[in-house]
């Protein structure tokens, strides 16, 4: 249990209302929700603002490249069944972004915090959590992002101190090579559809072995963990083997090993599987994300794919041909510029479909999607784009930005 609430000092208070009256001037300004601008301001006026905003909290932190901020959410409503929680549920994951989020939390009992992974290990040190969820490691905005070993190996550095419960995926290699040096950690099975970039062992470099969901390094004995939490079909398996059904709003398996981890997570602070999973059913969008909006006579279901291995996830949740698919994809700084990761997606499975390709990057994706033998249209905006598809539903796919953009097309 976290302790009581203790009064900000003078400079911490004078930083909050800086920083939330910094945040109000971006929002009347249009520029989004400030929850950054307004944690930047706070912490230059108190560089240790973080710590002292979650002193009072039991905190979760969850980090991965895909599939944090629903895990988040899920995290969240399943501990509100105990106490307030605050969270940074818009997905603002770095510094500010979670300084600000937490400023509005002083009654709150639980803090459940997404963390970009390049942040994991400093934020820890600042908020001291309870737990830790680590749920997979991929490649992502390769312009600046680290090569995905060397990124496990800072989350190696960074947690072996920690005294915090870390629930950790025992299916994505690096993961376990990142979870390995903590002293307390709950090994959950939770799965892992995309391998290529983890056919190396992060120990000492061999080639991984993967017979099965199994998988093991025969240089130098690294090999997956046994895990006490696992999914198993449309049931989270406890540690006695109990089996718990999952019935979730959200679509696809990657949302059922989510709801896995989430409940390992929940139980940490005793949520029972059974209460945990039962208050995930009431999410049913996350950030825009799985809501299908209707626009021009169209109901459109908009889905977020940062990376090959979420748009491999999401290609699971479209139904067979021969409904429309609209495909956007931006290179901004919040995207990562660098659009080579475009060929590691597998797109030949949306053949059949009729396709759209929108976003700044549509030319990009045409080379591809023409390589693949996939056919496609090319529209200079969304709108046109959907005004060219049949009546019905769409399935609309879109990376970071250009699925804001589409959001805000499509009045969501």
């Amino acid at each position: 249990m976290a302790g009581n609430v203790e009064p900000l000092s003078p400079r911490a208070k004078l930083a909050v209302t800086a920083g939330r009256a910094a945040a109000a001037v971006s929002r009347v300004a249009g520029r989004g929700s400030g929850s950054v601008i307004g944690g930047k301001v706070a912490l230059r006026l108190d560089p240790d603002l973080l710590a002292r905003l979650a002193r009072h909290l039991d905190v979760v932190l969850v980090s991965a490249t895909n599939g944090k901020t629903t895990t988040t959410r899920l995290i969240a409503e399943a501990l509100r069944a105990n106490g307030g929680v605050v969270s940074n549920a818009l997905g603002a994951n770095m510094p500010a972004g979670i300084t600000s989020a937490l400023a509005g939390g002083s009654e709150s009992q639980y803090g459940v915090i997404e963390v970009d992974e390049k942040y994991l290990a400093g934020v820890a040190v600042d908020v001291a959590p309870k737990a830790i969820a680590l749920l997979n490691l991929s490649r992502d905005q390769l312009d600046r992002a680290g090569e995905t070993r060397m990124l496990a190996e800072k989350w190696r550095e960074g947690l072996s101190g920690s005294k915090a419960i870390i629930i950790a995926n025992a299916d994505d290699p690096l993961v376990v090579w990142a979870a390995s040096g903590s002293p307390n950690v709950v090994w959950v099975a939770a799965g892992q559809e995309w391998k290529d970039d983890a056919w190396s062992c992060p120990s000492c470099g061999g080639v991984m072995q993967r017979p099965g969901d199994d998988w093991f390094c025969a240089e130098c004995g690294f090999r997956r963990p046994t895990p006490s939490w696992a999914l198993s079909g449309d049931h989270v398996l406890d540690p006695n083997g109990t089996a718990w059904p999952i019935h979730l709003q959200l679509p696809g398996r990657a949302n059922k090993a989510n709801a896995t981890s989430s409940a390992a997570v929940a139980a940490a602070f005793g949520v029972s599987p059974q209460v945990a999973l039962e208050r995930m059913y009431s999410v049913a969008a996350v950030a825009g994300r799985y809501d299908v909006v209707s626009y021009q006579g169209r109901d459109i279901r908009l889905l977020l794919a940062k990376n090959p291995a979420g748009w491999l996830e999401t290609f699971s949740l479209i139904d067979p041909p021969p409904g429309p698919v609209i495909l956007a994809v931006n290179a901004r700084g919040a995207d990562g510029t660098d659009t080579s990761w475009l060929w590691d997606v597998d797109f030949s499975r949306l053949a059949g479909h009729p396709i759209a390709l929108i976003g700044d990057r549509r030319l990009d994706l045409a080379v591809r999607l023409e390589v693949a033998g996939v056919d496609f249209q090319v529209y200079e905006s969304a709108e046109e784009a959907v005004r060219m598809c049949p009546p019905g539903r769409i399935e609309a796919i879109a990376n970071y930005t250009s699925f804001q953009d589409l959001r805000r097309v499509v009045g969501n």
